[in-house]
C-alpha cells in the first residue's frame, strides 16, 4: 500500500444548514421540507452564479467553496437578505431560516471534495450562526473589511469542539438593524435620543467585584452626561434596579428611556472582562454589543480606559441610528433635531453634493431652533470639508463663512464641545495654529469622548510640527471610535505624519488601510501613497498612485496642496511635497 500526497490548496469555504429542520418538521413535515428544498436550491443558485461551486449537499446542508473570501461574505450576505425578504411575508410557521458559517481555510483537495480543520471549522461557525444569519473568522473579516457593505459584529474568542485553538468570530444578521430602524420611524418621538445605563451585573457573585462594576458604570454615566447630543438618566434611578430580574422594556418605559445599556463584569485571575450591550428598549433586539478583556493592574486605570473605549463607541452608533432614523421620515414633517440628524447623514458621505444638501439642512435646523448651536458648528465643519477636500470654488470665501457660524454656535453655547471642534478646524485652514488647538483642546476637555476633535487636534499638531503628540492623539481617536464616520480622515492623517517624520513603511501601512475604508474619496489617500511609495523609491507604483488622485481631483497641484495644508514653519511639508514633485505633479 503506498503513501499518495494529496494536493492541498487555500481555499474560501461556505457551509450552509437549515436552521431547527428537526423542530420544523414536526408540525408539517412535508410542507416544510418543501420549503426547505427550495431555500437549500436558491443559496446553491446564488452561490453558482456568484462563482461558487458546489461540493456537497448532506441532507438540509450544503458545502461549497469560493476563490476569494471576499466573493463569499458577499454571496453569504445576499442570500440571507432575500431569505428575510420572503419570510417578511409568511407565518412564523411556515418560515425556514438558515445559518451560514465561512472560514478560509487551507484543505485537502480530493474526489472533487475539500476535506480538513478548515471545513471543519466552516461547518462550526455555521452551527454558531445566529438563524438567519452569518457567522465568519477573522481570516475572512480581514479580507472583507473595506469591501463590504454589511457591518459584521465582533463575536470575540469562541471555543470549538476538536478546533484546537480560540477562533475570533464575527457576525451578521439582517434584520435586526431593521427592526431598529422600523422601531424608531414609528415611535413618534423627535426628542433627543436618551438612554438609562444599568449596573454592570458581577458575574463572579463575588462581593469585592461589586465596586468594579459599580465604578465603571458610574463613571460611564459621567461620561456620556458629557456628551449632548442626547439625555443620560442619573445613577440613582438606574442604580435601583441594581440585584433585581428586570424586563429592559419595562425598565426603558419607568425611565422614559429610548436605549438600555446593560452589561457584565467578570474576573478570573488577574483579568477582568467586561461585556457591554445596547438595547433597542421598544424590540428588545439588539444595536450593538462588545467585550473588553484587560489586566487589572491598577483598578483606576482600568475603569478610565473602559469608559472612554465604550463612551467613545457608544455615541457614534445611538447618533448613526438617529441619522437613519431621520432619513427614514418626509422633510416637511422635521424638527431641528431630526433636520440636524438628516444633515448629519449628507455630511459624513463626504460627497460633494450631499454636503451642499448638509449645508441647506444646518441652515433649516438653525431657522427651526435659532439657539441650537451644533447646527451652526457643523455648518462650519461642511464650510471646511469642501476646503479641504478641494471641492471649494472659492475657499476664503467659504472659509470667512464657515468662521461666522463657528463663532455664531459659540455665542449659542459657548460649553458645546461640537462648536469649539468646528472653530478649531477653521482656524486650521486659516493657518493661526496655536487657536486652533488652544479650540480643539477645549472640545476635548468639554466632551473627552469626542473621537474627531482628538483627530482634529492630531492635524493641527501635525500641521504646526508636533509630529509625535500629532501620532499618539490620532492613535487615541482610532482607538475611542473604529466605526467612526471619520475613521479614514483618521487613519490618513496618521499616514502624512509618518511621511513627515520620513517613516516611510509606516505612512504606505496606514495609506493602505485607509483606501480599504468604505467612505474614504478624494484624492487624499492617494496622494499620500504615492507620496510614501516615491520615497520608498518605488516610482512605477508612485506614479500609479498620483494618477489616481489626479483623477479624483484633475487640478491637483504643488500650489494647491501648499495653500490647502498650511504649516506653521516654513518647508513643514517638504517630504510630501518634494516626493510628489520628483513624480511628476506641478
Amino acid at each position: 500500500m503506498t503513501t499518495e500526497a494529496y494536493k492541498r490548496k487555500l481555499t474560501a469555504i461556505l457551509y450552509a444548514d437549515i436552521a431547527g429542520y428537526s423542530r420544523l418538521t414536526g408540525g408539517d413535515e412535508e410542507g416544510t421540507h418543501r420549503r426547505a428544498m427550495e431555500v437549500l436550491d436558491y443559496a446553491s443558485s446564488q452561490i453558482k452564479d456568484s462563482g461558487g461551486a458546489v461540493l456537497r449537499y448532506a441532507g438540509d446542508a450544503i458545502l461549497a467553496e469560493f476563490s476569494s473570501a471576499v466573493t463569499a461574505a458577499n454571496c453569504a450576505v445576499k442570500i440571507q437578505t432575500e431569505l428575510h425578504i420572503q419570510n417578511q411575508s409568511l407565518d412564523d410557521n411556515k418560515k425556514v431560516q438558515i445559518r451560514i458559517g465561512v472560514n478560509i481555510g487551507d484543505v485537502i483537495e480530493d474526489r472533487g471534495e475539500v476535506y480538513g480543520d478548515g471545513v471543519n471549522l466552516a461547518a462550526r461557525l455555521e452551527a454558531s450562526a445566529p438563524e438567519g444569519g452569518i457567522c465568519i473568522s477573522a481570516s475572512v473579516y480581514d479580507q472583507i473589511l473595506g469591501k463590504q457593505e454589511a457591518t459584521f459584529t465582533d463575536g470575540g474568542e469562541q471555543q470549538y469542539k476538536n478546533i484546537g485553538r480560540p477562533v475570533h468570530v464575527f457576525y451578521w444578521k439582517p434584520e435586526e438593524r431593521q427592526h431598529m430602524l422600523d422601531e424608531l420611524t414609528t415611535s413618534g418621538a423627535s426628542e433627543k435620543p436618551s438612554i438609562a445605563v444599568l449596573a454592570l451585573t458581577n458575574m463572579n457573585q463575588d462581593s469585592d467585584l461589586d465596586f468594579i462594576g459599580d465604578g465603571i458604570t458610574e463613571d460611564l454615566i459621567t461620561a456620556l452626561s458629557k456628551i449632548r447630543s442626547f439625555k443620560v438618566i442619573s445613577r440613582e434611578s438606574t442604580f435601583s434596579y441594581k440585584g433585581t430580574a428586570i424586563d429592559v422594556r419595562q425598565v426603558a418605559k419607568e425611565l422614559g428611556v429610548r436605549f438600555v445599556l446593560e452589561g457584565s463584569v467578570r474576573k478570573a485571575g488577574n483579568r477582568v472582562r467586561v461585556t457591554v450591550q445596547l438595547i433597542d428598549a421598544k424590540t428588545g433586539h439588539h444595536v450593538w454589543a462588545e467585550r473588553y478583556d484587560r489586566e487589572m493592574e491598577d483598578i483606576f486605570d482600568l475603569q478610565d480606559e473602559m469608559v472612554m473605549v465604550i463612551a467613545s463607541a457608544l455615541e457614534p452608533e445611538l447618533n448613526a441610528f438617529e441619522r437613519e432614523r431621520a432619513l427614514s421620515k418626509s422633510p416637511d414633517n422635521l424638527d431641528a433635531w431630526e433636520l440636524y440628524q438628516r444633515a448629519l447623514w449628507h455630511m459624513w458621505t463626504y460627497k460633494d453634493e450631499n454636503i451642499k444638501t448638509a449645508l441647506e439642512l444646518f441652515k433649516r435646523s438653525s431657522a427651526a431652533d435659532p439657539k441650537f448651536a451644533p447646527a451652526y458648528a457643523y455648518y462650519a465643519y461642511c464650510c471646511y470639508q469642501f476646503v479641504i477636500l478641494g471641492s471649494a470654488e472659492d475657499p476664503d470665501t467659504l472659509l470667512r463663512e464657515g468662521m461666522t457660524a463657528a463663532k455664531m454656535a459659540l455665542q449659542c453655547d459657548d460649553r458645546d464641545a461640537i462648536s469649539y471642534f468646528a472653530i478649531g478646524r477653521i482656524y486650521m485652514m486659516l493657518g493661526d495654529h496655536d487657536a486652533s488647538i488652544a479650540a480643539l483642546r477645549k472640545s476635548i476637555e468639554l466632551n473627552p469622548c469626542f473621537a474627531q476633535a482628538y483627530h482634529g487636534l492630531a492635524f493641527a499638531l501635525s500641521l504646526a510640527g508636533e509630529l509625535e503628540e500629532s501620532k499618539h492623539t490620532t492613535k487615541h481617536a482610532v482607538a475611542m471610535s473604529p466605526r467612526d464616520p471619520m475613521l479614514w480622515a483618521f487613519t490618513i492623517v496618521h499616514a502624512l505624519n509618518y511621511i513627515l517624520s520620513q517613516e516611510y513603511e509606516a505612512a504606505l501601512e496606514w495609506a493602505n488601510h485607509t483606501l480599504q475604508i468604505p467612505n474614504a474619496i478624494g484624492y487624499w489617500p492617494h496622494a499620500v501613497k504615492a507620496s510614501a511609495l516615491a520615497n520608498l523609491g518605488r516610482i512605477d507604483e508612485a506614479k500609479q498612485s498620483l494618477a489616481a488622485a489626479v483623477v479624483a481631483k484633475p487640478d491637483l497641484s504643488i500650489d494647491f496642496l501648499k495653500k490647502n495644508l498650511p504649516t506653521k514653519h516654513a518647508g513643514g511639508l517638504e517630504p510630501y511635497l518634494n516626493s510628489l514633485s520628483a513624480i511628476g505633479l506641478e
